[in-house]
């Protein structure tokens, strides 16, 4: 992805390319020290590094899907499970087009302390960003909620080296883990694709939580 062809968008699909099969479906296991390898962006984290089980989420911020797992279901993740010291939650960027790229380098623009605050409002605001016909215009006037200018929003996608780094983190879940759809799950290593309600989640973290 170039970052003409990133700054130069005409279009975005809300939920294009996603998969979410329902009930959750798992699709074999990883090593989990690979799939914990150090990658070219800081790692976004929640819950302590001594948690018995480590989730790692790929997304795409123009995913519907994710904007559902992140409103319904992340809320429970993290009050049941990330806040008492079960869990230790990892969130990767996944972007399936140029606008969910975009929408990453201005969370990443953010202070790293409110990354995920800043993830949670993109995501329960996913429809109110997304233009098919001016999709960069809208999504800088939805971003200056969160101070962007129009210098600094400008700035901020063409920073080469993030745009580069989320590309690199999406080729290697691509090639390495069979990521070919968003929202994927790992779970101590398990390969979830589809995590949708609580209740798949709970079914998901029961085995290795005993």
């Amino acid at each position: 992805m170039s970052r003409r062809h990133f700054l130069g968008t005409s279009a975005a699909v809300l939920g294009a390319a996603t998969l979410a099969a329902s009930p959750a479906a798992a699709q074999g296991a990883y090593d989990t020290a690979e799939l914990l390898k150090a990658g070219p962006l800081p790692e976004m984290v929640l819950g302590s590094a001594d948690a018995p089980v480590t989730v790692v989420e790929y997304a795409s911020m123009t995913c519907g899907h994710c904007a559902h797992f992140a409103e319904t279901v992340f809320p429970t993740l993290k009050s049941k499970y990330i806040d008492t010291g079960k869990v230790r939650f990892v969130f990767r960027e996944f972007p399936l087009d140029p606008i969910a790229a975009a929408v990453s380098m201005l969370v990443r623009c953010s202070p790293p302390d409110k990354f995920f605050d800043v993830l949670d409002v993109y995501f329960a605001k996913q429809r109110e960003w997304i233009d098919p016909k001016a999709p960069v215009d809208a999504l800088s006037r939805f971003s200056k909620q969160f101070g962007f200018t129009d210098s600094t929003f400008r700035a901020c996608l063409g920073d080469q080296k993030t745009l580069d780094g989320l590309n690199q983190t999406r080729t290697r879940g691509a090639d390495v883990f069979g990521i070919d759809g968003t929202p994927t799950f790992f779970v101590n290593g398990r390969k979830i694709v589809g995590i949708s309600t609580v209740e798949e989640l709970d079914k998901a973290l029961a085995p290795v939580l005993k």
